[in-house]
């Protein structure tokens, strides 16, 4: 009967080992000079529950949150699957070179980390981190992470209120106030319709005409544009 005891008592501790969250610490860095990120929205999902998939058209709630940093759509989307998620840690904008901390508890079956934020200004321009596999093993890891568009708009670098609307062509915002007005408009046109890797912001240097109401030596990136620090615990 001991040897019973213990042995069930063993498997109950194992069991209970297995289906015990795991915790992750994170800390997101914005890495460029200009560029503002809207409310973040970091999950912990599947294999099928991911945020984006580049190469691929983007869903409306993608969509909806390139165009215009709304999440609403995509935390609904990662809650009917079943995700682990933190929404808007650093309580609106992270300004650039800032940096924000979260903790987020995450079940067993959701083994990949995926993120997004719209850029501003851009068009349909956001930081993305699809489906990375969150290490077992207890540590600290870093992973930068690139811009991305979301193909659904055409980049044409015009401030327009109300354009965050989801179709409404215009960058809906420049936080930081360094933005032009009466930019003729960059183009007309985009190629590619899928997510894709962003080409970045052109900008001119005249903020009262030209071809773009961004600046060429503020708006403009390299990627990466973020870090995210991941500590499993």
């Amino acid at each position: 009967m001991k040897t019973s005891a213990l042995t069930l008592a063993t498997l109950l501790a194992v069991a209970s080992q297995t289906t015990q969250a795991a915790e992750l610490d994170l800390e997101l860095t914005n890495l460029t000079q200009g560029i503002h990120f809207t409310p973040v929205l970091i999950t912990a999902h599947d294999a099928e529950g991911k945020l984006f998939e580049v190469a691929t058209e983007a869903s409306t709630a993608l969509q909806t949150m390139a165009e215009g940093g709304n999440i609403a759509e995509l935390m609904a989307q990662a809650s009917a699957a079943g995700s682990d998620m933190v929404a808007n840690p650093a309580e609106g904008l992270l300004a650039p070179t800032a940096s924000v901390s979260a903790t987020l508890m995450t079940a067993d079956t959701n083994e990949y980390l995926s993120l997004t934020a719209m850029l501003l200004p851009t068009n349909d321009g956001f930081v993305g981190l699809n489906s990375w596999k969150i290490p077992t093993e207890a540590g600290t890891y870093t992973v930068y992470l690139n811009a991305y568009d979301a193909g659904t708009e055409q980049n044409n670098e015009l401030v327009v209120e109300g354009s965050g609307a989801p179709g409404t062509l215009g960058i809906p915002a420049a936080p930081g106030g360094d933005a032009g007005t009466g930019g003729a408009g960059l183009t007309s046109t985009d190629s590619n319709v899928n997510v894709h890797i962003h080409p970045g912001n052109l900008g001119d240097d005249d903020l009262n005409a030209g071809s773009s109401d961004l600046s060429n030596t503020v708006h403009r990136w390299l990627n990466p544009v973020a870090k995210l620090t991941v500590t499993v615990k």
